[in-house]
């Protein structure tokens, strides 16, 4: 097996979507540098969409002991992690067979929507498990302000991810507190702790 958990040679592909200010980008730095200090090849993606904040954002993350290409082939993605409920139900086709998918509850009502030119899905969540068995759906948005800081929602999204993966938790550990904003470290650390409880309950 490799560091990742899966065949010798066999490239994992994790497609992480949502819209800006998510935290999205900083989710896929941790996971690249974690499967990059693991001794796997990584190759890596983002998409930003039109606004700073408000606008799709996308980031492809692939690694194995060679990749040659950052984007993951359509349908090819091993996991999903949609931010918000509409970019998961969007991205859902990239998702392999036996695929899993880690979606928030959350929605968050684009303006073309609110300006009635876009009807927002009213049960995402519902199409979401009919073509995913495997989904996991959680309140990150509940969850963190729990914990006292809404802005730890990408590393308890990692937290989240972590149990898909196997990588070492010491490694997770040392690259969560390494990239995480200076005086955040625990509160980061707790976040994805309560991420990894959530995904394997």
């Amino acid at each position: 097996m490799s560091a990742s958990g899966v065949a010798p040679g066999k490239v994992t592909g994790v497609l992480m979507v949502g819209v800006g200010g998510q935290g999205i980008i900083l989710a896929s730095d941790v996971l690249a540098q974690v499967a990059m200090e693991a001794g796997l090849d990584v190759k890596k993606s983002e998409v930003h969409g039109m606004s700073q904040r408000g606008g799709t954002v996308s980031s492809h993350v692939r690694f194995a002991p060679k990749v040659w290409s950052p984007m993951i082939p359509e349908g090819a993605a091993d996991v999903l992690i949609a931010f918000e409920q509409a970019e998961g139900l969007r991205a859902i086709h990239e998702l392999a067979p036996g695929g899993r998918a880690i979606v928030s509850r959350q929605q968050i009502i684009p303006p073309i929507a609110a300006g009635k030119q876009f009807s927002y899905p009213e049960d995402a969540l519902a199409q979401l498990a009919a073509r995913c068995p495997t989904l996991v759906a959680i309140d990150a948005q509940a969850e963190c302000r729990a914990l006292g800081n809404e802005k730890m929602l990408s590393v308890l999204f990692l937290g989240a991810l972590a149990p898909s993966l196997a990588f070492p938790e010491a490694l997770w550990r040392k690259v969560v507190l390494a990239r995480v904003p200076r005086g955040t470290e625990e509160g980061n650390w707790a976040a994805f702790q309560r991420g990894r409880a959530l995904a394997t309950a």
